[in-house]
């Protein structure tokens, strides 16, 4: 199989060393010159819970050729406007895309690329880029995970090679429900990782202050509320339904402080995408993300009032308007967790 990644950072630097090390005919694909550069001089290097450089080919988009049997999307949301058109001649017929990108992207895809050939996932670990060609595995080896399926559910001979392609590079999970999949991964995406961004802090940080736990529950809560007014099912996070917060919630807020704090304590180390973008002055994936729960929400008449405020806070500092400071949590207004569920 012939692939390409497309987007390497942080995490496609990782995936792809991962996969050319095990034996993959992959070519590494950014408009990150000096990234590219790197990884062809001193190949992929990863640090953090593994120590390991891998010699890999890497190019920018310009030099593409030829046709693909599998690209592996993993592009900036902000940049897609700019980066689908680029892939379309490299494109067959039996060609698939697999976007692994943060949000629910894949009707996005679809609609550029083909419903036919547009497969999508959401990973289930994280990474941080430190320079060109060094990315940071900040989650252990062993918790590597990506749920990937077809748009409609269905369990397909070309996703089951999909899942034995990334199986190389941690373990994949075909899911019959990739909406709930994808919503799950929102969850995360827009409490955690939004108020990682708004705060300018890791999740461990979040976990240790008692106000940004209570407004990352309550994001998530706004979350669930949601995709159950959208008529979507999510589906488990780490082996639990998520569902069960609100239950958890509302026999008592103690318990689900607890619980959450428990849920996320491997990630502790983990710093939002978001985040590390607007640290290096490049715009984030905030409409991709907090914005369109706080769109979705809206269209479905349900309230999200603590998604919303972290939605104007990242804005706000991508715009210069506020400064990147745990501070920013004095703008949160949080309310018992009761009052939400």
């Amino acid at each position: 199989m012939r692939i390409a990644l497309v987007g390497v950072g942080a995490m496609g630097t990782i995936i792809g060393a991962l996969l050319t090390k095990n034996g993959e005919d992959i070519v590494l694909v950014d408009v990150n010159e000096p990234h590219i550069k790197a990884l062809n001089e001193k190949g992929a290097k990863i640090v953090g819970h593994m120590d390991l450089t891998v010699p890999v080919k890497a190019i920018i988009p310009g030099e593409m050729e030829g046709i693909y049997d599998l690209i592996i999307y993993l592009v900036k949301t902000t940049y897609d406007d700019v980066a689908l058109p680029e892939i379309l001649p490299f494109l067959g017929t039996d060609s698939m895309v697999i976007t692994l990108q943060n949000g629910v992207p894949e009707e996005r895809v679809a609609a550029v690329v083909g419903r036919e050939r547009t497969l999508g996932g959401a990973i289930g670990w994280g990474a941080t880029f430190l320079a060109p060609g060094v990315s940071e595995l900040t989650y252990e080896p062993v918790d590597m995970t990506y749920d990937i399926g077809e748009m409609d559910g269905s369990v397909t001979e070309r996703v089951q090679a999909v899942k034995a392609v990334l199986d190389k590079a941690g373990e994949a999970h075909v899911s019959t429900n990739l909406a709930g999949t994808r919503w799950v991964k929102l969850m995360v995406n827009v409490s955690m990782s939004g108020l990682s961004t708004a705060l300018d802090c890791t999740y461990g940080d979040i976990l240790d202050d008692d106000k940004a736990t209570i407004a990352a529950i309550s994001i998530s809560l706004e979350t669930l509320h949601t995709a159950k007014a959208l008529g979507i099912t999510m589906e488990p996070l780490k082996g639990v339904d998520p569902n069960i917060m609100v239950d958890v919630v509302k026999q008592s807020e103690e318990n689900a402080v607890n619980v959450f704090r428990m849920i996320y304590e491997r990630s502790r180390e983990l710093v939002a995408s978001m985040l590390q973008d607007l640290r290096r002055g490049i715009p984030c994936e905030v409409n991709t993300l907090n914005g369109f729960l706080s769109d979705r929400s809206a269209e479905a008449g349900v309230s999200t009032p603590i998604n919303d405020k972290v939605t104007e806070i990242i804005r706000g500092i991508q715009d210069g308007k506020y400064p990147l400071s745990f501070d920013n949590l004095d703008m949160i207004e949080v309310r018992p967790l009761q009052e939400i569920v």
